[in-house]
């Protein structure tokens, strides 16, 4: 008995579908026009404040990640760059180190040298 409710209930919600006979034409391959106005569905020009709210809050995490992803790799970078400048120091300081340095004591004869030469001289 229950099960016999539970089915009249369901057909009473659905539509009664008649079965499609022959049509007049013949043309038995062609399928039952549906009006315009049930085809064509139109999405509400305002959404709902929920839904607002939702992608408003989306996109403030997504701009936090996004700014937190810059950051780290700025700080790389920079971190990056002066390892590089440390290094590029202790290298000129190293080579400077292992240089082999002729200390000139006489200073005439720094006035006697020639252009080219004292180009080559370095102050320490």
């Amino acid at each position: 008995m229950a099960d016999e409710k539970e089915q009249n209930s369901d057909k009473k919600n659905e539509p009664i579908k008649i079965p499609r006979g022959r049509p007049k034409s013949g043309r038995v391959w062609k399928s039952e026009k549906n009006k315009k106005s049930t085809i064509i569905k139109v999405k509400p020009l305002h959404s709902d404040w929920k839904k607002k709210q939702k992608d408003k809050l989306e996109k403030k995490l997504l701009k936090a990640y996004e700014s937190e992803l810059k950051d780290t790799a700025t700080k790389q970078k920079e971190e990056k760059r002066k390892r590089q400048e440390e290094n590029k120091k202790r290298r000129e300081e190293n080579e400077r180190k292992s240089q082999i340095v002729q200390v000139i004591k006489d200073t005439s004869k720094i006035k006697k040298m020639k252009k080219k030469h004292l180009r080559q001289i370095e102050t320490r």
